[in-house]
């Protein structure tokens, strides 16, 4: 019981972190993918200057290990959250290093649509947001979702990290319980229902995304 008590609600700042980070990442971070791919030379809005600058800030993002993001973002977490520690804290740091990842992987997607289908939309005169609200996004959808599922897979990865900074959740009650005192039961639970939130996400984005790939 008592290391039941300490697993569920750790579980569940975990879920939170994890949700409202993913929300923040999507919301941000598909508008930077579809821009990557509808930017590039001879697709729909070409526009070199737009498309260089995201690619780099993209590359940037991607490149800087979460450790680091985390004690990098601290003063401006510090400035939104009113605090660099805790649940909270660690949704800013989540939401940094999960857009341009997840920015990346819907660029990925939206590139293996078929170059024949967006010219033939182009060519009936179909208006560039269209294209993206009625044919790339539709067409990709299947993809997309493997792809969110991927990125939730990375958050929960990156909200363990965030216990070493006091980000709550099961990455918080590993260090401070398993860890520092030692307590190899709470460790092992924290890492099988961390597995096991893991399997249950893959396992429901790849039913998804085979169900959508049917359509």
């Amino acid at each position: 019981m008592r290391l039941l008590d300490l697993l569920l609600p750790s579980t569940l700042e975990t879920l939170y972190m994890v949700c409202l980070s993913i929300l923040f990442t999507i919301l941000f971070g598909l508008p930077i993918g579809i821009l990557l791919v509808v930017t590039e030379e001879r697709n729909i809005m070409p526009n070199k200057f737009i498309n260089t600058i995201l690619s780099w800030i993209v590359n940037i993002g991607r490149s800087v290990p979460f450790v680091i993001l985390m004690i990098a973002v601290t003063p401006f977490t510090r400035f939104i959250v009113g605090t660099s520690i805790g649940t909270n804290a660690a949704i800013v740091p989540l939401i940094f290093a999960s857009i341009p990842f997840f920015a990346r992987i819907v660029e990925s997607s939206l590139k293996e649509l078929s170059p024949g289908i967006i010219e033939a939309a182009h060519a009936m005169g179909t208006p560039p947001k269209l294209i993206i609200l009625k044919v790339m996004l539709p067409e990709s959808l299947s993809q997309l979702i493997l792809g969110t599922t991927i990125t939730v897979i990375a958050q929960i990865g990156y909200s363990a990290m965030a216990g070493i900074i006091g980000g709550g959740g099961l990455g918080d009650l590993a260090i401070r319980f398993g860890y520092q005192r030692s307590q190899n039961d709470v460790l092992f639970a924290s890492v099988i229902v961390l597995i096991c939130l893991v399997m249950l996400i893959q396992f429901l984005g790849n039913k998804l995304s085979n169900y959508y790939n049917k359509k």
